[in-house]
């Protein structure tokens, strides 16, 4: 008689084939994972720029109170959520640059708001040596890592 089944080798190799083709997807996945997180950063940091641009376009087109000491950047990026009046409106009605400020995909911390897990530069801040002022110029990444285009994540 003859019995069916499969012997300890042939499960053994089946076991080896499965995982070295596990072992070559889970790199490929972090790097999928990575990519999109990537892209994630991009868009927002674009969506935060356009933010600070337009607010500061609104500045110059005397839309906003204007004071001599300021540079006509938002004081903060909440600024850019809650509004500020429109001075040229009859019924001071008020502007609004964003609907939210999107998080930082990279940011670890839960207990951070959104607007705190960005890096912020002031107007007299240099490029090389972003610090926070009284206004927000540009926002960066706090990751400390680095981007599959070699970049530090803090250059962007």
């Amino acid at each position: 008689m003859r019995q069916h089944g499969f012997t300890l080798i042939e499960l053994v190799i089946t076991v080896a084939i499965i995982a070295v083709l596990a072992s070559v997807a889970l790199p490929l996945n972090e790097l999928v994972v990575t990519r999109a997180k990537e892209q994630d950063l991009r868009r927002s940091l674009r969506d935060l720029r356009d933010g600070i641009d337009a607010y500061k376009q609104a500045w110059d087109d005397g839309r906003l109170t204007k004071s001599p000491n300021e540079t006509g950047y938002p004081k903060s990026l909440d600024d850019l959520v809650k509004g500020v009046e429109d001075q040229k409106s009859p019924k001071r009605d008020k502007i609004y640059f964003m609907r939210r400020i999107p998080r930082d995909p990279f940011a670890t911390s839960e207990t951070l708001t959104n607007a705190e897990t960005w890096g912020k530069r002031a107007y007299q801040s240099p490029p090389d040596d972003p610090k926070e002022g009284d206004d927000v110029f540009d926002v960066f990444s706090l990751a400390t890592g680095t981007g599959i285009n070699g970049r530090p994540y803090k250059e962007w």
